[in-house]
């Protein structure tokens, strides 16, 4: 597959920040035999790859703005462009042990994504899209599953957790969709979760309370693998609106009709 020169700057920074962490989850995995230690490993490991990001990729591009999940935003002097990261998305599998973390990048042109980097340092497995190129999992192109109902649907989403998202909210939700899919999934990262989508291996998804670096790349590998993807009310802004619902037409249309229906009588 070609790739732009944004794409492939975009590729060498996610594998040099994720080679780091690669290395940083092996030490990680060392350190669980103590309750101190690991969680200040992990934020360290979380900053140091943001900065590795911040620096590739503002060396590439010095007008571009730059938005993280870490760090101070910057504006740039570009205007019309803004690299959209998130260093460490899937930070609490990170901290145990699980191998299913990425790093995330995403490239805005006027509001709009226009390229996508999503690395998973644990496996290699590199999910990249550009707007009207298609999206690919490391050299193979991705199409979202052709299954047209919930019934024979797999849905991935995610779990409100301590301190975090309303939870009575979800628990209704996660009612009405269990009862009509095969299987629901919650792998704790919400970039991979979107490209589980673009690839095939989910075939739909949900979830609420989302920052824009949570989402940004994946939105696109969804949609240039021929999918959909909205907010959870319908609409076209899931990043503004911090919410997502995902699959292909069929898909999509019928989780956003079970995730709104009425509250059950008691």
């Amino acid at each position: 597959m070609a790739r732009s020169a944004l794409l492939n700057v975009m590729v060498q920074a996610a594998f040099k920040a994720g080679k780091a962490l690669a290395r940083d989850f092996g030490e990680v995995q060392n350190l669980q035999v103590s309750l101190k230690g690991p969680a200040d490993y992990v934020s360290q490991a979380d900053r140091k790859a943001e900065r590795t990001l911040r620096e590739e990729l503002l060396k590439a591009r010095p007008t571009y703005g730059f938005i993280g999940e870490e760090g101070e935003a910057i504006a740039g002097t570009d205007g019309a462009h803004r690299w959209i990261v998130d260093p460490l998305d899937g930070t609490t599998n990170f901290l145990h042990g699980i191998p299913h973390f990425a790093v995330s990048i995403a490239l805005e042109r006027n509001g709009e994504i226009v390229a996508a980097a999503i690395l998973n340092p644990a496996t290699d497995e590199l999910y990249t899209a550009e707007r009207g190129g298609g999206a690919f999992l490391n050299d193979r192109r991705l199409r979202v599953g052709a299954r047209k109902q919930l019934s024979d649907a797999v849905i991935g989403t995610g779990t409100p957790h301590l301190g975090h998202g309303h939870h009575g909210q979800y628990l209704i939700e996660l009612r009405h969709v269990m009862g009509e899919v095969a299987g629901i999934r919650r792998m704790g990262s919400a970039s991979l979760d979107l490209a589980f989508v673009a690839a095939g291996r989910f075939d739909g998804f949900w979830e609420r309370n989302l920052n824009l670096w949570d989402i940004a790349g994946g939105l696109l590998l969804i949609r240039e693998a021929g999918g959909f993807a909205t907010d959870i009310d319908g609409g076209a802004r899931p990043m503004e609106k911090g919410s997502v619902i995902a699959g292909n037409e069929a898909i999509a249309k019928a989780l956003h009709e079970v995730l709104h229906r009425p509250v059950p009588a008691r």
